[in-house]
């Protein structure tokens, strides 16, 4: 079934590009983590106390599925310039999310006719407003199916890079989990030969030894009161764009 589903998340990913009339996402990259993996356990230490397990979000879980969809190169490079984000950026953002949605609910409905039930937490603001921390870190158990590891600019950086959106379903489908690695995708924490992105923070937030979440959302909330004609685009990005990371796993790079 694990092959049935990376068709189904590639193909409704292609399926919007069509229907947006240009391309705005490459090919997803698709993991499964067993519900029951111990690093589940550890989550509430990374993220916080009240972070949810599979369990909690679906009664029988076996297997929980994320999902990087990468943003088209065009994406990232208008994103590049200037203290604010970009509207493409913006609206890559609202555009995503949207189809995180869209992915979930036909897995839903699929894996329902199958005979499997699933859950799944809302790809974006699912955060404690006064902490800035996640129920349901998209990130952290996208980094447990082993779809990537962390970097620098807290981003989980894949084998494309980490510009996109993750999705993530839990369900009670047997699936097989995907093999994790614990290898280094940021070049900060391989061998100290970047940190760029803490450059590229327009607003001091991110630096070498410290990020300061609160910070962060000052900006994300200007960026999102500049582009409210868009939808809301509580964004920024700068820490992600124009760098060894981007688009691709820069330490798996000859």
């Amino acid at each position: 079934m694990n092959t049935q589903i990376v068709q189904w998340i590639e193909s409704k990913v292609q399926q919007a590009s069509e229907t947006q009339g240009e391309t705005l996402w490459e090919t997803p990259l698709v993991a499964v983590a067993a519900a029951g993996d111990p690093l589940f356990g550890e989550i509430r230490k990374w993220v916080q106390s009240t972070h949810q397990l599979p369990q909690e979000l679906l009664s029988g879980a076996q297997s929980v599925i994320t999902y990087f969809i990468p943003f088209h190169p065009t994406i990232p490079k208008s994103n590049r310039k200037g203290r604010l984000a970009s509207r493409e950026w913006g609206q890559a953002y609202i555009l995503t999310n949207h189809l995180i949605g869209q992915i979930n609910d036909d897995l839903t409905h699929k894996l329902s006719e199958a005979g499997y039930q699933t859950a799944y937490a809302s790809a974006t603001h699912n955060f404690d407003e006064s902490t800035l921390m996640s129920n349901w870190s998209h990130r952290h158990v996208a980094y447990i199916a082993g779809l990537g590891n962390f970097g620098l600019n807290n981003m989980l950086i894949t084998d494309k890079g980490c510009c996109g959106r993750i999705g993530t379903l839990v369900t009670t489908a047997p699936l097989t989990p995907t093999v994790r690695t614990r290898k280094h995708t940021c070049l900060y924490r391989f061998n100290g030969s970047c940190g760029l992105c803490v450059d590229s923070c327009v607003n001091g937030s991110l630096k070498e030894n410290n990020y300061d979440r609160h910070v962060c959302y000052d900006m994300l909330l200007e960026n999102a009161e500049t582009l409210a004609e868009i939808g809301l685009a509580d964004v920024c990005g700068k820490c992600t764009v124009g760098l060894p990371c981007s688009l691709v796993n820069p330490v798996k790079l000859p």
